[in-house]
């Protein structure tokens, strides 16, 4: 096993047995609504109510350990490290389940609080397909064909990457808030797309072209925004 996917097995077996585990101290538990905007794809819809972060352990009155999970339904992602060039998503749909582990700073008082948050996350896609559409659009372009048609295959691998962003909560009482949040996300997953295309101009057919795009990455860069409420303190 890597180092990488070892790393990746940890960080999701912390969060999934930390969220669970009811001897944790945890400072707070947060259930939220996250729509994610990723770069180059499709706006994703949230499964609710599969979207719990906030679990974590104080350190001291500012800063704080924190963890969770979320489950997304994107309907298309982006691939890097491609010889072709598209702003269209080449991936989808999926089933993804992102977990992050955070450093996160906070200011406040018993009425509202301000966190600042930094980390690293880890994802697996549970499910995804390749939108041929767009890739075949990609490819005819590359080629500068009229006509195109192509069958990959992909290694559905983990993947990780370093996320930041802020959260405000307004506090209702000692055992409830509202939470508004807002986090950057940079980070993939080795693709490794492989397959055939043909295709050609004018009636005239070109040889099959096999191809490996060793390296090719899904692409999991974009914004997440949440809305959503705090249980506990």
């Amino acid at each position: 096993m890597s180092i990488k996917r070892l790393a990746l097995a940890c960080l999701l077996t912390f969060s999934i047995v930390f969220v669970d585990n009811n001897k944790a101290h945890a400072q707070e538990v947060g259930v939220s609504f996250s729509f994610f905007f990723p770069k180059n794809g499709y706006f994703s819809i949230p499964i609710s109510p599969f979207s719990i972060r906030g679990v974590g352990v104080n350190l001291n009155r500012y800063i704080a350990i924190e963890t969770g999970f979320s489950v997304y339904r994107f309907s298309g992602l982006s691939v890097t490290d491609v010889p072709f060039e598209t702003k269209e998503p080449i991936i989808g749909p999926t089933i993804t389940f992102m977990a992050p582990l955070e450093l996160v700073l906070q200011f406040g008082n018993s009425s509202q609080q301000f966190r600042i948050k930094g980390g690293v996350f880890g994802f697996y896609n549970l499910t995804h397909q390749i939108l041929y559409g767009n890739l075949d659009r990609a490819l005819r372009d590359l080629e500068g064909w009229e006509v195109l048609n192509s069958e990959f295959t992909y290694d559905n691998n983990p993947g990780w990457g370093y996320e930041a962003g802020v959260e405000y909560i307004l506090y209702i009482n000692d055992q409830f808030g509202i939470t508004l949040g807002a986090n950057y996300f940079i980070g993939g997953a080795t693709l490794n797309l492989k397959g055939t295309y043909v295709g050609g101009s004018n009636g005239t057919l070109e040889p099959t072209k096999d191809v490996f795009y060793e390296g090719s990455r899904l692409d999991f860069t974009g914004w997440e925004i949440s809305l959503g409420v705090l249980f506990g303190g």
